[in-house]
């Protein structure tokens, strides 16, 4: 999922954007247990995965008032 950008996220598919999106959260649950662990290796996945999450939200939210599910 790393460098995961809108114009990809723009070709994919609605299913493909919710499997990215579900499993960006995903990530984002797990990292936030290896923090409360104190097992984090990279704190700054997080910020990236959180990005993705806007990121892909963002273009759903574009299609959408569009109007269209490419």
């Amino acid at each position: 999922m790393p460098g995961l950008k809108a114009s990809a996220l723009r070709e994919m598919g609605r299913e493909e954007q919710e499997k990215e999106l579900s499993n960006a959260h995903q990530e984002l649950f797990n990292l936030r247990f290896q923090l409360a662990t104190r097992q984090l290796q990279n704190y700054a996945r997080i910020r990236e995965v959180r990005r993705n999450i806007a990121r892909i939200h963002a273009v759903m939210a574009e299609q959408d008032a569009a109007g269209t599910e490419a």
